[in-house]
C-alpha cells in the first residue's frame, strides 16, 4: 500500500518526492515506489462566508448581525478546487492506505491539513512529519521517525479556535462598523488593539510639552568632561547653568576619584521570528512581512536556515552533536569566523541555549548544514541568511569583556564626569561587530586621585527635551510580543492589514495614523482596543494547543463578546464623516468620489457602497486603439463591467465588442503551455485548449 504525502506548496512537495524517489509527476502528483507526494495551495478549504448559510447576508445589513452559525462549515476555495479534486481522486484509490501530513510544522499548517481530510472524509491512518529544516537529511530523519497525527489533535483545536474566533469578531464587528457608518471600517481581534497602540503613542505625542533645559561640557587639563550630578546631566535652571559656567572658568580641577569597573556581556541567543524582524527593521528598513518571506525563502528554496515561525531562542540537548556539521558547512562562505570554533571541536561557549523547556513547537532559526552559495542569494537574502549566520556563531565565543574607568572632577563644588571604556576581550563580538574602544582617546589609565587639572574651556548648550517617537514596525513587534497580540507567524501579516485598509501610513520607515484610522479607533468598542483581552484570548488557544485549555468555553466566550461588541455598535450615537472625499460625482450616482490608495496608486471609489463605481484617478492605457483617432484608449471598470474610452474623442466600447477569435499570439501561448505535458489538462487536445480559451474569451 502506498502513503500519500501532503505538503503545503508544490516547491516543498518537489523536494520531498525527490527525497521520497518519486518521479512519476503528474499535473497534482507526484508517484513513486511507496509515496505518491502532492500538495495543498496554502488553503483548499475555508471557513463558510455569511452568504453560504443564507443568500441574503450577501448583503451587508445592519439587522442580519451579528451572524453566529450553530455550527461553522467548511467550503472548497473555488480557485484551487482543482487541486482538492486531484487529492480526492487519490484518497480513493484501493492502493492508498495511509495519510502522512507534511505542511508546515505549525498551527496553520496543522489547518490546512487537517481541513482538507475533513472534507475528504478520511478514516484511514494519519501520520505527521515534523522537521525544522528542508535539508534531505532532514527529511530522511523526519519520515524515519513519523508521529501518530493524534499527538496534535490540540495543535488543531487551538487553530480552529483562533480561525473562527477571527471570523466571528472580525467579520461582525467589521460588517456593524461599515453599514453604521457608510465606510470600509475594518476590525479584528488582534489588529484593533495594534492600531490602539499607535493610536495611544500618538496622544502622548500630542501632549508632549517640550522643556528646555543645559548640559555643560568642559576641557579640564587632558580630559574630556562633562556636568553631571547623581547621573543627571541635564540642568533645566537656565540661571543656574549660567551660574556654573562662570563659577569653573579658569579655575582648576581635583580629581575626586578614579574607579575602574569591570563589565562581562554575555552572549545574545539565537534569533526567534519576532526579533529578527525587529532587528532587520532597525538595520535594514525591511518591514515585518519582507521579513518573513525572504526568510521563507532561506528555509524552503534554498534550505539553508531552519524553521522561521518559531517563538523560541533555545535549542534541544541533542542538537549540541549536530554543530560541527553546521560549522563545516559555513567554513567556506565564512572562514575567518568559523575557523576558531572549529579549532575548538565546535564546542559551544553559551551552553544555556540548549534548554529543552524553553522549546515548544520549534527550536530558534539558525543555520542548516547546508553549505551557502552566497552568490546564488539576493542582495536582501544575503543580509538576512549574514545576520542569522553571525548570531549563530557568537554562541561559539566567549563572552564580550570590557573595563569602563570614571573620574570624578571637583571644580568649585561642581563635579564634572569623564569615562573611557577599553575592550579587554572582543569575545563574540569578533563576529557580531566590535563597539568603539575609546582608550586611545582619553587617557584616563594614568589619572589618579588627588591630581589637579586646569580648566580650559567650559561650553554651554541648550537643547529641548524630544517627545517620544513614533513606532517603527520593530517598535511595533515588541509591543506586540509584550502583550501577546498575535503570534509570530502572523503578526507581519496584522501590521499589513493595517497598512492596507488605510488605518495607518508608513512614513521613513515610522508608522504615522491616518484620519481613518483615527476614527475608526475613536468609533471602534472599547474592549476590543484592549490589549489585555487580546492577549487572555491569546494565552488560552496557547493553553488549548498544550492541551491544558477547553475549545468549547473558549468558542462559548466569543460568541457571547461577538453579541456585546454588535450590540454596542447598534446603540452608539457617534458618527463618521469621510476625511477623503472630492468635489468629483460618481458617474453612474451621482454621489460624491472618495480619494483612496489602490496597488496600482491614487483612485476614485464612489461614496455609495450600494454602487461600487471605481476609477483610477490618472486612468490606466489599455493596449485597445481608438476607432478614429488610433490613440490608446483608457480602461475603466464601471458597474455593467470594463468599458474603454478615448477622452479626445469621446468614444466609449465595451469590453465584450471586442472580435472574440484567439489571436497569432495567444495561439503561440496555449500552444507552448499545452505541448508541456506536466501542464496538460488531462484529455485535453490542443484543438480543446484553444476551443475552451474561446469560450472562456466569450
Amino acid at each position: 500500500m502506498k502513503s500519500i504525502v501532503l505538503a503545503e506548496k508544490p516547491s516543498v512537495a518537489r523536494d520531498l518526492a525527490r527525497v521520497l524517489g518519486c518521479s512519476q509527476q503528474t499535473k497534482q502528483y507526484i508517484e513513486g515506489p511507496k509515496y505518491i507526494v502532492t500538495w495543498a495551495l496554502g488553503h483548499l478549504v475555508e471557513l463558510k462566508m455569511p452568504e453560504d448559510y443564507n443568500k441574503e447576508y450577501k448583503t451587508w445589513r445592519m439587522e442580519d448581525l451579528p451572524i453566529i452559525p450553530n455550527e461553522m462549515g467548511l467550503k472548497l476555495i473555488r480557485q484551487v478546487s482543482h487541486q482538492f479534486k486531484g487529492i480526492e481522486h487519490l484518497a480513493r484509490r484501493k492502493d492508498v492506505g495511509e495519510f502522512i501530513i507534511a505542511t508546515d510544522a505549525g498551527r496553520e499548517g496543522e489547518l490546512v491539513a487537517r481541513w482538507i481530510l475533513e472534507k475528504l472524509r478520511w478514516k484511514k491512518p494519519v501520520k505527521r512529519l515534523w522537521i525544522s529544516s528542508q535539508t534531505d537529511k532532514a527529511i530522511k530523519d523526519g519520515f524515519r521517525n513519523l508521529k501518530p497525527a493524534k499527538e496534535y489533535d490540540f495543535l488543531y483545536q487551538s487553530a480552529v479556535c483562533r480561525s473562527e474566533a477571527d471570523w466571528l469578531i472580525g467579520l461582525n464587528v467589521t460588517r456593524a462598523l461599515t453599514t453604521k457608518y457608510n465606510e470600509q471600517l475594518s476590525a479584528g481581534r488582534v489588529q484593533t488593539p495594534a492600531l490602539s497602540m499607535i493610536f495611544d503613542r500618538e496622544a502622548e505625542i500630542k501632549a508632549f510639552v517640550p522643556k528646555e533645559y543645559f548640559t555643560i561640557d568642559a576641557k579640564i587639563g587632558p580630559l574630556d568632561a562633562a556636568w553631571e550630578n547623581n547621573g543627571e546631566r541635564r540642568i533645566f535652571d537656565p540661571s543656574k547653568a549660567e551660574k556654573v559656567v562662570e563659577l569653573v572658568k579658569n579655575e582648576k580641577g581635583t580629581v575626586a576619584s578614579v574607579q575602574t569597573k569591570a563589565k562581562s556581556e554575555q552572549q545574545p541567543m539565537p534569533y526567534d521570528l519576532t526579533e529578527l524582524q525587529r532587528d532587520a527593521n532597525r538595520r535594514f528598513g525591511f518591514s515585518a512581512k519582507k521579513t518573513s518571506s525572504v526568510l521563507q525563502n532561506l528555509y524552503e528554496r534554498y534550505k539553508l536556515v531552519t524553521y522561521p515561525r518559531t517563538d523560541s531562542k533555545y535549542l534541544t540537548a541533542d542538537m549540541e552533536q549536530t554543530m560541527n556539521d553546521r560549522l563545516q558547512a559555513l567554513s567556506s562562505a565564512y572562514r575567518d569566523e568559523v575557523q576558531p570554533a572549529l579549532r575548538n571541536k565546535g564546542r559551544v561557549a553559551a551552553k544555556k541555549v540548549f534548554n529543552n523547556s524553553k522549546v515548544s513547537d520549534h527550536h530558534a532559526i539558525i543555520p542548516t548544514d547546508e553549505t551557502p552559495h552566497l552568490g546564488d542569494l539576493s542582495t536582501d537574502e544575503r543580509k538576512l541568511y549574514d545576520i542569522i549566520v553571525r548570531r549563530f556563531l557568537a554562541l561559539f565565543y566567549g563572552p564580550y569583556q570590557t573595563e569602563t574607568i570614571h573620574a570624578v572632577i571637583d571644580v568649585k563644588g561642581e563635579m564634572f564626569s569623564a569615562r573611557e571604556t577599553k575592550i579587554v576581550d572582543a569575545g563574540f563580538k569578533k563576529v557580531t561587530g566590535k563597539d568603539e574602544d575609546s582608550s586611545d582617546t582619553k587617557p584616563l589609565g594614568a589619572v589618579k586621585t588627588g591630581q589637579e587639572f586646569s580648566v580650559k574651556d567650559s561650553r554651554l548648550q541648550k537643547k529641548l527635551t524630544e517627545p517620544p517617537a513614533r513606532f517603527n514596525e520593530a517598535d511595533l513587534l515588541a509591543r506586540m510580543e509584550k502583550f501577546g497580540l498575535g503570534t509570530p507567524a502572523t503578526r507581519a501579516d496584522i501590521i499589513e492589514r493595517l497598512l492596507s485598509t488605510e488605518a495607518i501610513d508608513r512614513q521613513n520607515n515610522r508608522l504615522h495614523p491616518t484620519p481613518k484610522g483615527k476614527q475608526l479607533i475613536e468609533l471602534v468598542n472599547s474592549e476590543l482596543k484592549s490589549p489585555e483581552l487580546t492577549a487572555k484570548w491569546e494565552k488560552e488557544l496557547e493553553d488549548i494547543a498544550r492541551g491544558k485549555g477547553n475549545p468549547k468555553a473558549f468558542l462559548d466566550n466569543i460568541r457571547k463578546q461577538t453579541k456585546q461588541l454588535v450590540q454596542e455598535i447598534k446603540g452608539s450615537e457617534q458618527t463618521y464623516k469621510a476625511h477623503n472625499l472630492t468635489g468629483s460625482k460618481c458617474p453612474e450616482c451621482g454621489e460624491l468620489m472618495k480619494e483612496v490608495k489602490g496597488r496600482d496608486g491614487k483612485m476614485l471609489v464612489c461614496s455609495s457602497r450600494e454602487c461600487g463605481f471605481r476609477k483610477r484617478k490618472d486612468p490606466k492605457l489599455s493596449n485597445r486603439r481608438c476607432p478614429q483617432c488610433h490613440k490608446k484608449m483608457e480602461i475603466h471598470n464601471g458597474k455593467a463591467g470594463t468599458y474603454f474610452q478615448c477622452r479626445p474623442c469621446n468614444v466609449v466600447e465595451k469590453a465584450e465588442d471586442r472580435k472574440k477569435t484567439v489571436t497569432k499570439r495567444e495561439e503561440r501561448q496555449l500552444m507552448k503551455k499545452y505541448t508541456k505535458q506536466e501542464e496538460a489538462p488531462m484529455g485535453n487536445s490542443l484543438a480543446d485548449a484553444l476551443k475552451a480559451a474561446l469560450e472562456k474569451k466569450d
